[in-house]
């Protein structure tokens, strides 16, 4: 064997650490700036007269990226990126696909969220409202978990005409009081995405709960048809945004004042804005959308401002903060 060979062989082992190092996935993501996205253009109101923005409301959102151990390298070295470990967004027991669907169960929750506490105060809701109950949330492991999801309206159960609320939860309790803890199916009809539907739902013990039950959260049908597009964005976090945007949208005059306006924050039906993760890579994508005020939670306040810059932070403790932030300047 001559010298080269024995120095090409030598070689092999390199090599192959190489390959492993840059494609082996380890348990970490990068966490970096993702898309920012005009709030009021997804947003598909039917009925009332809507009043359009001359500037914007911005949503700022995270990118989450595996790893290799050459790419938790480069994301430490890059002051854009951090790097956090998978647990941080994958619950135990749970795979990829379930914590992707998770997320974006938590994105339809913060739609129905913010548009309850708009049309609350807009539109006198929920007394004025439609037909139908939608569903807010569904308990992970319950009976509903994987068959009902977030922005369903229930139409009936059992043949049963669902009013609103009020009726839902009479049916509820009815079809729920199985003896000895066992119920049967119930035929629930929903309309979701245009289409509709029946899903058969057994009642039964979930968590600490002994009775059956479905295990879902719902609210009554909203006065007209709200739409709101979130694409591949998901998590909780758009809740202010969507809340300002429809705001903005039901009523006369800009609170934009022309200007570009971002922000982050879960929003919640008592209208308290609450923290979110991931804060200082949305101050960065707001400013990459030339935003020139980011609206954020005040738990996230302190954090933020390291990487403000240029952009005006505001701290809102809730929906009212944000809107007396827009309203007086």
């Amino acid at each position: 064997m001559s010298s080269l060979q024995r120095k090409l062989l030598a070689l092999v082992p390199v090599g192959a650490l190489l390959v492993a190092l840059s494609s082996v996935t380890l348990p970490y993501y990068s966490e970096g700036p993702g898309p920012a996205k005009d709030v009021e253009p997804l947003i598909d109101v039917s009925g009332p007269p809507l009043y359009q923005s001359e500037g914007r409301f911005v949503l700022t959102s995270v990118r989450f990226q595996p790893l290799s151990a050459f790419g938790v390298a480069g994301a430490w070295a890059d002051p854009d990126r951090a790097v956090i470990p998978r647990s941080a967004l994958v619950f135990p027991g749970e795979s990829q696909l379930e914590a992707d669907q998770r997320s974006v169960s938590q994105m339809d929750e913060s739609k129905i969220d913010a548009s309850v506490v708009v049309l609350t105060r807009l539109k006198g809701y929920p007394d004025h409202r439609g037909n139908g109950a939608l569903v807010e949330s569904v308990v992970p492991g319950c009976a509903a978990d994987d068959l009902l999801f977030p922005g369903d309206l229930i139409l009936s159960i059992q043949g049963r005409e669902v009013a609103d609320v009020s009726v839902l939860r009479q049916i509820l309790r009815q079809a729920e009081s199985g003896a000895g803890g066992v119920s049967q199916p119930l035929d629930v009809r929903v309309s979701a995405g245009g289409e509709t539907t029946t899903v058969s739902v057994t009642p039964r013990p979930c968590g600490d709960i002994r009775r059956p039950v479905l295990g879902i959260a719902a609210v009554n049908n909203f006065p007209f048809p709200i739409s709101i597009s979130s694409g591949d964005i998901g998590g909780p976090s758009a809740g202010l945004m969507w809340a300002l945007g429809l705001y903005d949208l039901l009523t006369p005059g800009d609170l934009t004042a022309g200007r570009t306006i971002a922000g982050t924050g879960e929003i919640a039906v008592n209208e308290s804005v609450l923290p979110i993760g991931g804060v200082q890579q949305k101050v960065r994508a707001a400013k990459a959308a030339g935003a020139t005020v980011f609206l954020v939670p005040a738990a996230n306040f302190a954090e933020a401002r390291p990487v403000a810059g240029g952009i005006r932070l505001v701290r809102v403790r809730d929906l009212q903060d944000a809107l007396d932030f827009l309203h007086g300047s």
